[in-house]
């Protein structure tokens, strides 16, 4: 259990510095501001993916709660979703006029971490007890 929680821990906060420098570099060097902080956007999603992943590990050893393990998952999302938009809430809601930049800078830290966030799932409810 230590060492899935240890790979989880790796690969997400690589996945931040990598991401977040990789998509700060690539907004200044075509000279593109956006209106909420990409920093804390990383942030987010990959302390949110972290605390989802190791949570559904420590519950995977739970034997009661085995076959509700999926459905704990769709309610984290529904929260991370609820969370997301309170949270950026600015840059969402009242930046109607966003441009494509800044629209893409929103959802590509979302998609990659929630991928990554499904493969770790999918190892653990595929994992037999």
């Amino acid at each position: 259990m230590i060492k899935r929680v240890l790979s989880i821990l790796l690969v997400f906060i690589t996945l931040y510095f990598i991401g977040m420098y990789m998509h700060t570099e690539i907004l200044e060097n075509k000279g593109i501001t956006v209106p909420f902080s990409i920093k804390k956007l990383y942030q987010f999603h990959a302390g949110f993916s972290i605390l989802v992943c190791i949570n559904l590990v420590l519950l995977n050893s739970v034997n009661k709660l085995l076959e509700q393990l999926g459905f704990i998952y769709l309610g984290t999302m529904l929260i991370k979703i609820v969370l997301f938009s309170a949270t950026f809430y600015q840059a969402i809601i009242k930046g109607e006029n966003l441009i494509m930049a800044a629209k893409l800078s929103l959802l590509v830290p979302t998609f990659i971490f929630l991928l990554t966030e499904v493969f770790f799932v999918v190892k653990i409810l595929n994992r037999k007890h």
